[in-house]
């Protein structure tokens, strides 16, 4: 599979190389165990030496990863979505070394560390690009509780929710060459400072509202105000089946209202006192709805919102949150399980997570270009080099059926066209009335994949010497 080019990111040849190494083995295998992804044992030793080297730190990977996604997004509207994620190590604190790189998590009594990503997608396609920051920290054990500290009285440089500000701003400088930059959070980015500082006439937030919070030169709160607007108009939501609350799948009806709102600095914010900022203000409210709890998004943007068609764009990019739970979901539970790393160093876990996240986003290309519309095929060289495109090509023929129902429906060349082969190889039957391949199918045959391309190889190296 493609490798991503670590060439000059550590300023050696031969840990450029390595990086590269690490990075194909784990694309190809999907597994936290470097014993079980390198193909003998000196390659085991070379990528744990990789990864406790202190030249390949865990910061020249993120800005090389982050550097690379900021050429990619050259004239593109691209959305950098964020949350944040615990990566607990608590199941083999026993063997993990000290004063490593891992402090306390939300439960005071795990340990691990927090991850804090920018993932990249282009606006209009969802099609993913890459990170534009990624945020990596541990809790230092000598740091007191809220109350130790004064949380409330703190600076907001110093509290952990600065990550979001600080995030943006490092994403602001990395997509400088974007056409435009939609920045997606959650609730606790709704922090009036990030309103007063990161948008400017090509970066534009959209956030989720936290806070009811007063609006300029009015009596009644923001909340209050848009909920009595004029509904601008109604949309289908289709809300899939939850078996932890055992509720049932249901098509939602969503009441659209939009407000625009100039936004005074709150009371606790004496950088920003005497500051406003201009915002619309979203909301989405199912109606109709008697035995569930109704869905009610309130969302702040300063996207310019002229009527129901903007507000229903901004609606589904905040939406496409799902992709980056998609990201942790693969990175700790379905296919890499990170937490179960054999790692003993608390660094070295750090910096196959960073690695990991790249990979994973080469996985989410693939499942993601097989729903892209006609006229936005992502090319399959994005993912393939020439020479494993024709190995795809030799596969497909003997992966196809023998009625055109299943034959690879795409053209080669086209990314759509080596998933369809990949697919297969995982175990999907290839029926276009069949769910379309997951995730797991995906590094089935990825898995396959391998081990045929390095037959491939050794056939044409036979030949080549005869």
């Amino acid at each position: 599979m493609i490798r991503t080019d670590f060439k000059g990111c550590f300023g050696d040849i031969r840990l450029d190389k390595r990086g590269m190494q690490l990075h194909a083995q784990l694309f190809s295998n999907a597994t936290r165990s470097i014993q079980a992804m390198a193909s003998s044992r000196a390659e085991q030793k070379a990528f744990y030496r990789f990864l406790r080297n202190e030249k390949t730190s865990e910061q020249k990977i993120i800005d090389w990863l982050t550097g690379m996604c900021g050429r990619r997004v050259a004239d593109k509207v691209v959305l950098s979505i964020q949350d944040t994620t615990e990566i607990n190590l608590s199941s083999h604190t026993g063997r993990l070394q000290p004063a490593s790189g891992l402090g306390g998590l939300d439960d005071a009594q795990c340990t691990g560390f927090k991850l804090h990503p920018s993932f990249v997608v282009d606006a209009y396609t969802c099609f993913p690009i890459g990170f534009s920051d990624i945020r990596i920290w541990h809790r230092d054990p000598e740091t007191g509780s809220k109350k130790e500290r004064n949380y409330m009285r703190q600076p907001i440089e110093d509290k952990e929710s600065y990550k979001w500000a600080d995030s943006s701003a490092n994403s602001k400088i990395v997509l400088s060459k974007a056409k435009a930059v939609i920045i997606v959070q959650d609730r606790e980015g709704d922090i009036f400072s990030q309103f007063v500082t990161v948008p400017d006439d090509k970066t534009f937030l959209l956030i989720r509202s936290r806070v009811n919070r007063i609006i300029a030169g009015q009596e009644e709160k923001l909340w209050d105000a848009l909920s009595a607007a004029e509904p601008s108009g109604r949309y289908e939501l289709y809300i899939p089946a939850d078996s932890h609350s055992k509720r049932p799948a249901r098509n939602a009806v969503m009441e659209v209202r939009v407000k625009g709102a100039i936004l005074p600095c709150p009371p606790n914010d004496k950088v920003n006192c005497q500051k406003t900022v201009p915002v619309y203000a979203i909301e989405a409210r199912e109606i109709g709805v008697e035995h569930a709890e109704p869905v009610l998004w309130r969302l702040l943007t300063t996207w310019p919102i002229e009527g129901l068609e903007d507000a229903l764009l901004a609606i589904e990019w905040y939406t496409w949150r799902w992709l980056i739970e998609e990201l942790f979901r693969v990175l700790k539970k379905e296919c890499y399980d990170i937490e179960g790393s054999e790692l003993e160093s608390g660094w070295a876990i750090r910096k196959l997570t960073v690695v990991m996240l790249d990979t994973i986003v080469k996985l989410m290309q693939m499942h993601i270009a097989y729903n892209c519309a006609e006229g936005e095929d992502p090319e399959a060289g994005m993912v393939f080099t020439p020479e494993q495109q024709q190995c795809l090509a030799v596969i497909e023929q003997k992966v196809s059926g023998n009625t055109e129902k299943l034959k690879n429906p795409f053209a080669i060349g086209q990314l759509k066209w080596a998933v369809w082969v990949i697919a297969r190889l995982g175990g999907w039957k290839g029926y276009s009335s069949q769910r379309k391949p997951g995730m797991t199918t995906l590094l089935r045959g990825l898995e396959k994949f391998s081990l045929l391309y390095e037959g491939y190889n050794l056939m044409d190296e036979d030949v080549g010497t005869r």
